[in-house]
């Protein structure tokens, strides 16, 4: 009888303990996240070169790339804050001291776009440079098919959780977010995980975003939209860059890469 009572006992401590901790847990609603992007972008410059480029082009651009590989580093790195409350957020630039002296023809070696997204609303504003004209696009938030994983690693102390996703069917991203931040969203134009994205990759494409600081306060700065810039859709933009760049594709861009690299950024 008395081991009964001391084992019912027992068991009313560890319920009321993870009750306590359940009730106490904390979770996250609004703070900011600073992002680094890192870009290799050798292989970027070498996916600019169309397969189908003229001998003597391909030559050219080899040059080009070797010249760049002896005076600057493999891999580019670009930072960004975003703020978050609730379901609004505002991604910005952390802009270097010195600009990074990148390829001219290397579309993500930036970190320029002020992106806004109401996650309700289910809307997204962004500021985007391109080439060499600020747009303001105005947008639905993109759609992602996501898979949950069973696999997970540490972030700046948060378990995150791994999901993979495709991207217009055809983008494969891998993506570890964390359910202890509970705002559904990302770095850049990356959201929909029942939770906050700490770190993205898309392999493929050799770009790849980790979170490198978390702040629990609320933003001091209220979150609104960008106002400036030519307004415009994700849409109307890339087939208003694809008219312009057509001239280039004969001259062994492969232009589809880019256009692709644009859209995802």
């Amino acid at each position: 009888m008395k081991k009964t009572i001391i084992t019912v006992l027992t068991i009313l401590l560890l319920a009321g303990n993870f009750l306590f901790a359940q009730t106490n847990a904390r979770f996250i609603t609004s703070g900011t996240i600073e992002y680094q992007k890192r870009v290799n972008t050798f292989q970027v410059m070498t996916n600019v070169v169309s397969k189908d480029a003229d001998a003597n082009v391909k030559t050219m651009m080899q040059q080009q790339l070797d010249q760049y590989k002896r005076t600057q580093a493999q891999f580019a790195t670009f930072n960004s804050r975003l703020s978050f409350s609730n379901n609004k957020m505002l991604l910005t630039p952390i802009l270097p001291a010195v600009p990074y002296q990148s390829f001219q023809l290397n579309p993500i070696s930036a970190e320029s776009n002020t992106i806004y997204t109401d996650l309700a609303a289910g809307n997204i504003v962004m500021a985007k440079d391109a080439m060499g004209e600020l747009f303001l696009l105005k947008d639905s938030v993109r759609k992602v098919k996501w898979r949950i994983i069973n696999e997970t690693r540490d972030i700046l102390g948060y378990n995150c959780i791994r999901a993979n996703g495709l991207v217009s069917d055809s983008i494969y991203v891998v993506a570890y977010y964390t359910d202890k931040i509970r705002v559904s969203g990302g770095p850049e134009l990356f959201a929909g995980l029942p939770g906050m994205i700490l770190q993205l990759a898309i392999p493929h494409e050799n770009v790849s975003w980790v979170a490198t600081k978390i702040t629990d306060t609320a933003p001091t700065t209220p979150i609104t939209p960008p106002q400036k810039g030519k307004p415009t859709t994700t849409k109307q933009l890339l087939a208003t860059i694809k008219k312009s760049m057509d001239a280039y594709r004969k001259s062994g861009l492969n232009v589809d890469y880019y256009l692709k690299i644009l859209g995802l950024m």
